[in-house]
């Protein structure tokens, strides 16, 4: 058995390789998901690496643990105000379209390829979600953003997607062991995991928002500390009792984000570290898992499977889905287009192994090579499909500024950023003559690619941006300061 010294200098060399391999997907459009997975292959018993890794349970207990990280961190970073005009369109993705999807592939599998109805349907549930952490990750480094609310319904679809798979996924694979349970039951058992999730993941993100603002630490270090094991509890709490703990640990991470804390930037800042952490320890592991060699057999069935998953069942459940609603269908050709899948159906697919289902080895294999053939197909593709569709838009970068405030007991102000627009009223106006609220502080410039440090007699320019420090009473006032134009000065 290795030694605890060479696993943990093995464990850190994969992980600094990863995250230079990942720095070359950002120059050449690779999704990192496939990196990652690539660099666990080579590092495999079948690879260059020679480690040997076949412990299922292994991997799904680390697959799991990374997955509370990272749909927290993905709860952590929605934005509510972004993802309310397109919740129930998500949701109805995350819940129809996934069923559907998972329907449509069982009996494709039962017609085409001769799988048992439950063999078939535990396939197409183990692949019926998104993910879409690599499909963002390659419009990024292709600078190519989305029109309108596609970007942030798909972020909202892929954090609510997962516990539907893996209701189904679960479910599926107690009917293949015990075949007399009724349909009736696993429809009592979807609403039980459902309602458990979400209504544990409203009062868990309350209560850890009500504690971090209570917690009154003089160590900051504490407060992530806290975050993370709040994010834990509140998964194992919603799994204890039979409920979500996807749904969960994602609705509690949506309500700390959209709250005002104690320490946010921070714990914002750990979150989102600890999630590439997860993802990458994840990936990973799920590619040391994998025994190159036994995908040769599965090529054929794979590539049917992963051809009727692109091009039949995702549009499909997109046109039901969005048979009343107001996208074009460029949109929804679009949508269709980015059902990326990643490594959350190759930790469901350890769940039949460990199970001992029929052909459990086959389905996860099957599974592997449906993820790799999506990623190489559609994560390079997706910023070239945008601009064809004509659905792309210029990412906007945001302006990084050499100062940070985080809000702290015993101050009621904001830094805020406000723009002086084109034909505005500040323009060629200095300073002290804006009339700014008594308390209200322009704090830093930012003109072109340099910061000016202002004084009273600084005059403003179109296009300036500054950051502002400002009572919380006042924000409406200044932000009406800033929205007049020349015209009704003049």
């Amino acid at each position: 058995m290795i030694g605890i010294d060479p696993l943990l200098l093995i464990g850190a060399v994969l992980i600094l390789l990863s995250i230079l391999l990942a720095k070359v997907s950002d120059n050449l459009g690779v999704p990192t998901l496939l990196l990652f997975l690539a660099v666990g292959m080579l590092a495999g018993s079948e690879g260059p690496g020679g480690i040997y890794f076949d412990d299922a349970g292994l991997a799904q207990s680390i697959g799991i643990i990374a997955l509370i990280f990272i749909l927290f961190a993905g709860g952590v970073d929605t934005h509510w105000e972004s993802v309310r005009p397109v919740l129930w369109h998500s949701v109805g993705l995350a819940t129809v379209g996934v069923f559907l999807t998972a329907v449509s592939i069982g009996l494709f599998c039962v017609a085409v390829l001769d799988f048992s109805p439950v063999s078939g349907l535990l396939l197409g549930a183990i692949i019926s979600s998104t993910d879409a952490a690599a499909v963002f990750n390659v419009l990024r480094s292709k600078s190519v953003s989305l029109k309108g609310n596609l970007r942030p319904l798909l972020e909202l679809e892929s954090g609510s997607n997962d516990p539907m798979a893996v209701f189904l996924t679960v479910g599926m694979i107690e009917l293949s062991l015990a075949p007399e349970m009724s349909m009736l039951k696993l429809v009592a058992l979807f609403v039980t995991q459902m309602s458990l999730g979400g209504l544990l993941g409203v009062l868990g993100g309350k209560s850890m928002v009500w504690m971090l603002n209570r917690l009154r630490s003089p160590y900051e270090g504490i407060y992530p500390v806290a975050g993370l094991a709040f994010a834990v509890a509140i998964y194992g709490s919603a799994a204890v009792i039979g409920g979500s703990g996807f749904l969960a640990v994602y609705v509690a991470g949506v309500i700390v984000g959209n709250s005002d804390i104690v320490q946010k930037r921070w714990l914002l800042r750990f979150f989102d570290g600890l999630a590439w952490m997860s993802q990458i320890a994840m990936f990973l592991t799920l590619g040391l898992l994998v025994f190159p060699s036994q995908l040769l057999a599965v090529i054929g069935p794979g590539l049917l499977v992963s051809g009727f998953l692109m091009f039949v069942a995702r549009p499909l459940s997109v046109l039901v889905v969005f048979a009343r609603a107001n996208f074009e269908w460029r949109e929804k050709a679009f949508i269709s287009w980015v059902g990326l899948r990643g490594a959350v159906p190759i930790i469901l697919a350890t769940f039949p192994l460990l199970a001992n289902v029929p052909n459990a080895n086959m389905i996860f294999n099957l599974v592997f090579f449906i993820v790799l053939t999506s990623v190489l197909l559609q994560g390079w593709s997706i910023p070239l499909v945008a601009k064809t569709l004509r659905v792309d838009a210029p990412l906007e970068k945001k302006r990084r500024y050499p100062l940070e405030f985080d809000r702290m007991e015993g101050i009621d102000a904001e830094l805020v950023e406000l723009i002086v627009p084109f034909r505005s009223g500040m323009a060629g106006k200095s300073i002290v003559d804006l009339h700014m609220p008594q308390g209200s502080i322009i704090v830093l410039i930012g003109r072109d690619d340099k910061f000016i440090i202002p004084q009273g007699d600084t005059v403003l320019q179109e296009g300036d941006t500054l950051l502002a420090l400002v009572h919380q009473n006042d924000l409406p006032r200044v932000r009406k300061i800033f929205s007049e134009k020349r015209d009704s000065q003049e």
